[in-house]
């Protein structure tokens, strides 16, 4: 069995719209992020980066003990591995994944969710003069989806000439557009593939896996938000949790 642990951001959603494509049965495991979840000693051993998602696979082909993995981008490999699907086994068309996978971790990702970040805190109004970071990150956000339009010219999938892991685990974020500052007429390769990602059913239930987990801001009260305000942001190391050196 599959075992995510999950919780339903664009993160998580980019395993559980593969899992959903592969028709492989998986089980959610919900890490409650703000009530801190991902700090249970339990789960830093399976993703020592207090992040989900995180996966362990209880059967893992060739059989042996379970195979615990953290970070989305090896978690897709895995499955798309291990479902022998959306993961070319050619040399020149593997790579041509990797890079986009790789594109997605290192740069789609981190700087639309810093995007994000940087204009809550301009809402919350009590973090002085955020001008800079609010305009190098909607700058990025629009270079990002800049490097889209040109990585989907004249092709239907980002990569490998077919579909792969590499629309799956950008789709999420570049789906959150309508939040970043721009129309996405501006981006009509990228418009045209989020509308055919978006037709796919098995897109739609990896979207949707989870919906009912997610909170309202709107319900929670201000003692409510400065609470997961603390637990979220301006983290720092975690110490070796008590029960590790316990056991």
């Amino acid at each position: 069995m599959l075992e995510l642990y999950y919780w339903p951001t664009p993160n998580g959603k980019k395993v559980t719209i593969l899992l959903e494509e592969c028709e492989l049965p998986y089980a959610l495991k919900p890490v409650r992020i703000a009530q801190g979840d991902q700090f249970a000693a339990d789960f830093l051993r399976i993703s020592p980066n207090n992040r989900m998602p995180a996966l362990v696979d209880t059967e893992p082909t060739g059989r042996g003990t379970p195979i615990a993995i953290f970070e989305s981008g090896a978690i897709m490999m895995y499955v798309a591995e291990k479902a022998g699907r959306f993961y070319p086994r050619d040399t020149r068309q593997r790579y041509d994944v990797i890079q986009w996978v790789m594109w997605q971790m290192a740069n789609q990702g981190p700087k639309l969710g810093e995007q994000g970040n940087f204009h809550r805190a301009v809402a919350a109004g009590k973090d002085g003069d955020l001008s800079y970071a609010i305009k190098r990150f909607d700058n990025e956000a629009h270079r990002l989806y800049g490097v889209m339009e040109l990585g989907l010219f004249g092709k239907e999938w980002l990569a490998a000439d077919e579909y792969t892991i590499a629309d799956m685990i950008c789709y999420p974020w570049a789906a959150t557009w309508k939040i970043r500052g721009f129309e996405i007429a501006e981006f009509p390769n990228v418009k045209r593939w989020l509308e055919a990602m978006a037709a796919r059913p098995a897109v739609g239930k990896g979207m949707e896996a989870g919906a009912g987990l997610s909170i309202d801001p709107a319900t929670l009260s201000d003692a409510d938000k400065a609470r997961i305000a603390k637990i979220l942001t301006n983290q720092r190391a975690t110490p070796i949790p008590k029960e590790w050196s316990a056991a």
